[in-house]
């Protein structure tokens, strides 16, 4: 039997254009432009100057006009130099040179001052054209620094696609393009992969659960059946909220594409709503005063950012006299979420570790009670998408400060 052939694996959905220069010593690179750039302005400029510094010491030694001595009944006069009469050759000779001299230097002085004019206004002009050509020689860079700050906000479908004269640039933008290919096609893998595996665990989850609660309802089942039902129900509960937690983690990286007014205020009250219960419960008091702020996004998502950071104050927290303070308040530019608590002192080293999937203070991956270790990477996930993000600060005292900054 003849072995199957391999599947091909998918081709990039952008490729590079690469193509060869049929000489490669001719490629226009940058280092090429930017030489024949600075030695095309240099050559222009020197020949600007050279041209009117040539003009201005032709206008200043008045080339083509008539001496300033003339003869005139056998003596010499002059409108410009004071001569003397019936003087002598030699002081004659003196008067005249010093005409001459006085003449030339007035021609210098004239020809500097107006040189040093020139030299200013082709600087200025110069300078001027210097940084319109650096700022055109440049403006690839500040499209790929753009793209790049776009990449950062988690939008992963940006590409440069840059025109223009195959040089480094151009290489750069091209690499950069093929690098975001392969990671968007990788996140997206990862996330598809992710939501499947959540979907299809559902199904199994929520049989199970029907199963045991049909067990439960039976009066005449044993005590110790019961029991085993019970903790069985509660293991399953809590694999349902792990489930759903990782759907929620992995829809919650993409950004929010329909976007509505919500009001942190009004979420943080429903969130409150819901973990009343558990707070009285623990014996901690909720407070804090909510001042409306309209944010842009997704109500579910930002109401599930206040419940995850309400539930874990509530839950990480003192065994009495506890509180929990959430406060909303509309900033410039921002909208502000603030959640503070009292609890144990948290070390400021291990404040980045509590952002991270099923981590804990102290401990991972443990089977404790109070949740599954995706409250907060979930929440830090949602801001993100909302083009936020979340801060978390010691408390004096202990507990824990969680700030929430959303665009307006």
């Amino acid at each position: 039997m003849a072995a199957s052939p391999r599947p091909v694996p998918p081709k990039p959905t952008w490729e590079p254009k690469q193509q060869e220069a049929a000489y490669p010593w001719l490629r226009p690179t940058i280092r090429i432009r930017l030489t024949l750039l600075y030695g095309g302005m240099f050559l222009i400029a020197g020949i600007l100057l050279l041209s009117i510094i040539y003009m201005l010491a032709a206008q200043a030694l008045n080339v083509g006009s008539d001496l300033p001595f003339q003869i005139v009944n056998g003596q010499v006069t002059s409108e410009v130099c004071d001569l003397p009469k019936n003087a002598t050759p030699e002081a004659f000779n003196a008067a005249m040179n010093r005409c001459v001299n006085h003449q030339r230097q007035q021609a210098l002085d004239s020809l500097l001052n107006r040189s040093l004019l020139a030299l200013v206004g082709l600087s200025i002009i110069a300078f001027a054209f210097g940084y319109a050509m650096a700022g055109r020689v440049l403006s690839p860079l500040g499209r790929i620094t753009r793209t790049a700050r776009r990449v950062a906000g988690t939008d992963l479908s940006r590409r440069i696609e840059l025109d223009g004269p195959d040089d480094e640039l151009k290489e750069l933008a091209d690499t950069f393009d093929e690098m975001l290919d392969r990671l968007e096609r990788a996140f997206t893998a990862q996330q598809r992969f992710v939501g499947n595996a959540s979907h299809e665990l559902r199904t199994p989850l929520a049989i199970n659960r029907t199963l045991l609660e049909v067990h439960l309802s039976d009066p005449q089942a044993p005590t110790e059946l019961q029991q085993l039902g019970k903790t069985l129900l509660a293991t399953n509960e809590r694999s349902e909220q792990l489930v759903e937690g990782l759907l929620l983690l992995a829809r919650s990286d993409n950004q929010i594409v329909e976007r509505k007014p919500v009001d942190l205020a009004e979420v943080a009250e429903r969130a409150i709503d819901q973990a009343r219960g558990e707070a009285a419960a623990n014996h901690v008091e909720i407070r804090g005063e909510r001042a409306p702020a309209v944010v842009q996004g997704n109500g579910v998502l930002l109401e599930r950012i206040a419940l995850n950071l309400v539930q874990n104050a509530v839950r990480y927290n003192v065994a009495e006299g506890g509180w929990v303070e959430v406060t909303t308040e509309l900033q410039p530019g921002q909208a502000l979420l603030m959640v503070s608590n009292t609890g144990p002192v948290v070390p400021a080293y291990e404040i980045d570790n509590l952002f991270e999937p099923f981590r804990r203070l102290r401990t991972e991956r443990t089977g404790s009670d109070k949740g599954v270790g995706l409250g907060l990477s979930i929440a830090r996930s949602v801001a993100r998408a909302h083009g936020g993000r979340i801060i978390a600060e010691p408390r004096e005292g202990g507990g824990l400060v969680m700030r929430v900054t959303l665009p307006v």
